[in-house]
């Protein structure tokens, strides 16, 4: 038993140190040789769309449609649109120029994947986000897209593109 007070404080203070380094080492330890980082919270990696983006670049005639049964005739309707085409081009940095809903100046766009295996179109960010349209259907010579946000898919409805001519 310690009897002087200094001694007692000397081992009480021993005993505090020899605490505070075990403590300290159990957080921080590590069998792997590389520190370990943990992911952000609700950040999704990006998925890579299954549909490339000079796949879709070229001369479409463009209509819309609300009703599934009016496809067929929105799809001649395209076509006849291609007097006047929507031209969607290849933009700088790997993806395609296109309109934002409610935009009068086309801007670069991305093509991108989900989880849930559906492809969009917009800016960056995550996919499904309220400016992206989803892309309903793509066969290379049509291309059914609906916007996310709702207003505009009301408003726009389903966006049929039809390629003008020959595959550019």
């Amino acid at each position: 038993m310690l009897s002087s007070p200094a001694a007692r404080t000397m081992a009480n203070l021993g005993l505090v140190f020899a605490l505070t380094i075990f403590l300290g080492g159990c957080g921080s330890f590590s069998l792997s040789s590389s520190p370990s980082v943990a992911p952000e919270p609700g950040v999704a990696p990006d998925v890579p769309a299954t549909i490339r983006s000079d796949e879709i670049v070229g001369r479409w005639g463009l209509a819309s449609f609300q009703n599934p049964a009016d496809r067929a005739r929105t799809e001649k309707a395209a076509v006849a649109q291609c007097k006047q085409p929507y031209v969607i081009g290849a933009g700088q940095s790997g993806g395609v120029i296109m309109h934002l809903a409610d935009q009068a100046t086309p801007q670069e766009l991305r093509l991108k994947g989900s989880q849930s295996g559906k492809n969009f179109i917009g800016p960056p960010g995550p996919a499904g986000g309220e400016q992206d349209r989803e892309i309903v259907s793509f066969d290379g010579r049509v291309l059914i897209t609906r916007f996310v946000d709702k207003d505009a898919a009301t408003r726009y409805g389903n966006m049929v593109y039809v390629r003008c001519g020959s595959r550019a």
